[in-house]
Order: C-alpha cells, then sequence, then structure tokens
C-alpha cells in the first residue's frame, strides 16, 4: 500500500515539474513580447497626439462651420468597440474587462464591435448585435485594419445607425496593474466645446492658416484618421497590458508549481523513510524469531 502510495506521489511530481515547464516557458515569452509590445505601444503615441492639437487647433481657430462629428444626435444607439484578448491563462485580463463593460452598458440599447478572439466569443454568446466579426484576432490587426475601422464608424454614425461610440480596452499602468478604462469617440463633444470658447491672444496666428478646400472638409477629413489613431494605440496598448498579465499569471503559476513540487517531495520522502524503517523492523524482528 506504502508502495503504490509512493508511486502515486512520484508521478504527480512529474506531472507538476512538466507543467511548471510549461508555465515557465510562457512567462519568459510573455515577457520577451511585452519589452516589444511597450515600445511599440510608446512610438503609436505621438502620432495620436499630432492629430488630436490639430483637431483642437482647427476647432479653436474656426467658429463658423459645424461638423456632424461634433453636434451631438438624438439617437439613443450605443456602439461599444471592445478590445480583449485572444487566449486565455492572462489572469483577470478579459473578465476584468467585461465585468467593467457589463456595468458601462446597464440599461442601454447598444451593439458591440468586437476586437480579439474573446471579445468575439463573450458577446455572441450572450446574443449581443455585433457590428462585424471581421477583426476577431487582435494580434493580427495592422495599421490599416485600424484605418478601416475608423472609417466604417464613422460612416455609420454619419448615416444615424447610432448616437454615441465608445471605446473600452485595458490600460497598462505599470508591470503589476492593468486596468479597464472606456473613451468616448463620437461625438466629439470635446472639440464642440473647444469651438465655443471665446478667441484668444493666438488667433491672429491661427488665422494664417488657410484650409484646403475649407477648414470643416478638412476636419471631417481627419476625424477618421483620428479615430485610427486612438484605435492603434489603445489595441497596442491593450496588447502590452495582456502580455503583463499573463506575464504574471505565469509567474505566479510557477511559484506554486514550484511550492507544491517541494510539499510533494516531503511526503515522498517521509513515506520512503517510514518505508524503509517499516522493512528494517521487519527484518530484526524475523532475525530474532530465528
Amino acid at each position: 500500500m506504502a508502495a503504490a502510495n509512493m508511486k502515486a506521489v512520484k508521478l504527480r511530481i512529474k506531472s507538476v515539474q512538466n507543467t511548471m515547464q510549461i508555465t515557465k516557458a510562457m512567462q519568459l515569452v510573455a515577457a520577451s513580447k511585452l519589452r516589444k509590445a511597450k515600445e511599440k505601444a510608446d512610438l503609436s503615441k505621438p502620432y495620436f497626439t499630432i492629430m488630436r492639437e490639430t483637431l483642437v487647433d482647427i476647432a479653436k481657430g474656426n467658429t463658423d462651420f459645424q461638423s456632424p462629428y461634433t453636434k451631438q444626435v438624438d439617437n439613443d444607439k450605443w456602439l461599444y468597440v471592445v478590445i480583449a484578448g485572444d487566449r486565455g491563462l492572462a489572469g483577470g485580463y478579459n473578465a476584468n474587462l467585461f465585468k467593467f463593460m457589463d456595468s458601462e452598458t446597464k440599461g442601454r440599447d447598444y451593439m458591440v464591435l468586437p476586437i480579439g478572439k474573446k471579445s468575439v466569443e463573450y458577446f455572441r454568446h450572450r446574443g449581443v448585435e455585433l457590428i462585424t466579426e471581421e477583426y476577431a484576432e487582435v494580434a493580427k490587426i495592422s495599421v490599416s485594419d485600424c484605418f478601416g475601422i475608423a472609417r466604417m464608424i464613422c460612416d455609420a454614425y454619419s448615416k444615424g445607425k447610432f448616437g454615441h461610440v465608445l471605446l473600452c480596452y485595458t490600460d497598462f499602468v505599470s508591470m503589476m496593474t492593468q486596468t479597464p478604462r472606456s473613451s468616448s469617440l463620437l461625438p466629439l463633444s470635446d472639440f464642440a466645446d473647444e469651438m465655443k470658447k471665446p478667441e484668444d491672444t493666438d488667433k491672429a496666428v491661427r488665422d494664417l492658416i488657410l484650409y484646403e478646400p475649407d477648414s470643416e472638409t478638412v476636419f471631417n477629413a481627419i476625424v477618421p484618421e483620428y479615430l485610427a489613431g486612438l484605435l492603434y494605440t489603445s489595441i497596442n496598448v491593450s496588447v502590452a497590458s495582456e502580455l503583463a498579465a499573463r506575464r504574471t499569471a505565469m509567474e505566479a503559476a510557477t511559484d506554486n508549481a514550484s511550492e507544491m513540487i517541494e510539499k510533494l517531495s516531503l511526503f515522498y520522502n517521509r513515506a520512503r523513510q517510514a518505508s524503509i524503517t517499516q522493512e528494517i523492523t521487519e527484518i530484526v524482528a524475523g532475525a530474532e524469531g530465528n
């Protein structure tokens, strides 16, 4: 009986060791990819910043036009662009985002543009209307895909299919902290507010900038570019967040496996010592009987 228990423990130790090798490898891979993803996210931010500054500059310097992207529309339909992961084994990365989404969408009539396999699976399972499933793999989304998504959103918004567009993603705060966040995409109420502000001392400088054919056309043409930049930056940040969460989860799994191996090894050694002691006792007892 003791021998059978020892064999089972030994097999258990071997199984945990194999699992630890996998989690350790996944931890190293995630850490390696994380550095590249973080660099990519940092490099994508200047484009978004410049596009936003250009929009603000046009909004401040021109008060004689009303862009369809800045005015409020009488439509209570919401579109949520939800960026989740392609795989699991990332701790609470996906679960936290979907929990955040449940609170955001409570009581609202909405549809979803899912980005990432987990996002598609989650909202399809809940029976939510999906505007498209074309972008089911977040790891394969390129800059051109982001421009395509932005143009599709702007076209549907201008046709009145929905009145509000909200982006939900996971922000990379630190290696240990990733927080679900939301950001309003349309309407651009912040730029509408900028246009209502009184002119300042820099107006003379801004008046030197001429837009062809006119500032309103340029503004409306830049909006999809701005949204594409915001989407691309958010996707890169979300990928970095997922990798950081996976690295942390796999590190914890590796530590737990190591601790489990120590406990199982201690149990195995004690059982082995008890077995040896029992055998010695039986031999001594047999010798004394003779």
